[in-house]
């Protein structure tokens, strides 16, 4: 049985109301891997706005396994530290990576941060050598239309984190670079510049499927 993590931030975790796309993902997984698989992480809920807090369990429709690792306002930084315990406890056998704004718009730079992925890469390994990664290049969002620095930090983050891909990956702990969400589109795809909405959740999995299916024949091409 395969055990899928999913591991990111805000655009992960998602907000009470949402199904996210690691409903969405779980929808394709079951229509089309035709093996025992499961979502695992150590964490399972939604963040409250109005709390501020992740403690909301308001799925849209909460009958899926819910089990994550992400949170609202984390990134690569926040993650490395934390990956190699979730790992252990949870024995996940693949992780569905989706980190970095957090890093870029508050914390560290496009070279900083990819040394922090560096650093989750190893401590995932350390606690399975045999783990599997999918890694989603940073989503530009609204900042990025105004903000050029900004956005030149994301363009060579992604840059930097094809690299850390290329030089990391190896036969028993392959490291796929997933490509952005096709025809991603901040204004029909996200409900604020940032966090997706329905059709932007769809996007996401398919990335994430797209890469499974095309390098690992896991489960096949995403159809929304």
């Amino acid at each position: 049985m395969l055990r899928f993590m999913p591991v990111g931030d805000s655009m992960t975790i998602g907000s009470s109301g949402e199904h996210t796309w690691r409903y969405r993902l779980w929808q394709h997984l079951c229509a089309t891997y035709g093996r025992p698989f499961k979502l695992v992480g150590p964490r399972e809920a939604l963040y409250e706005k109005s709390t501020d807090s992740a403690t909301s369990f308001e799925y849209a429709d909460p009958d899926f396994p819910r089990a994550h690792l992400a949170g609202w306002g984390e990134g690569w930084m926040h993650m490395a530290p934390l990956i190699g315990d979730a790992v252990r406890e949870c024995r996940a056998d693949v992780l569905l990576v989706s980190l970095g704004l957090i890093d870029l718009g508050f914390y560290t730079n496009a070279e900083q941060t990819a040394e922090n992925v560096r650093a989750f890469v190893s401590a995932a390994r350390e606690a399975n050598p045999r783990i599997r990664m999918v890694l989603l290049p940073v989503i530009p969002n609204v900042r990025a239309q105004a903000d050029p620095p900004f956005a030149e930090q994301v363009d060579r983050f992604n840059v930097l984190l094809a690299k850390a891909v290329a030089d990391l990956d190896e036969p028993r702990s392959p490291i796929l670079l997933a490509s952005p969400p096709e025809s991603y589109d901040i204004d029909a795809d996200t409900y604020d510049g940032t966090h997706p909405n329905k059709s932007g959740e769809h996007r996401i999995a398919g990335a994430f499927a797209g890469a499974m299916w095309e390098a690992w024949g896991v489960g096949q091409a995403y159809v929304a």
